[in-house]
């Protein structure tokens, strides 16, 4: 049996503009086409009653034309739920690397990103030294940011 990792889903209310927040700090890319997804299979699959869906697949950076992609898709009805939490059991976060942690922290905030934390170091004995911050997305979604040295 092979395996291969796909994707990661963000459900979202307004899908266009968490797409260009990835697209404008992330460098990720479009995957055409968008999705308008309705039907008694996507009830099926995803147990969701009268699911209707629109969205697109964005490649994430650094693993070319068949890497994996977030999935960014904007249900007709979402249901509210409390903040993430870095340490609550749920999906934590998700992570991007870059050479230039003050320049990727810098351009999320200015495209509406948080801090969580604060930027950190930490020498990983046969690794190297981490430089890593905990921010959220427009939305509220958990991201690291870190650098290896």
């Amino acid at each position: 049996m092979n395996v291969k990792y796909g994707h990661t889903n963000i459900i979202t209310t307004n899908w266009k503009a968490l797409c260009s927040f990835y697209q404008t700090v992330f460098n990720c890319v479009p995957v055409p086409p968008q999705r308008d997804q309705k039907g008694l299979w996507l009830d099926k699959g995803t147990g969701v009653h009268n699911a209707h869906l629109q969205g697109m697949h964005l490649r994430l950076p650094g693993y070319g034309d068949t890497g994996p992609t977030l999935e960014i898709y904007q249900y007709d009805e979402i249901i509210d739920t409390e903040k993430p939490q870095p340490n609550k059991k749920e999906f934590g976060h998700i992570a991007f690397q870059t050479d230039n942690i003050h320049q990727l922290l810098d351009l999320a905030i200015k495209n509406g990103a948080s801090k969580i934390g604060e930027l950190s170091r930490n020498y990983v004995d046969g690794v190297g030294q981490l430089t890593f911050i905990y921010i959220s997305d427009r939305d509220g979604n958990i991201i690291e940011l870190q650098n290896w040295s």
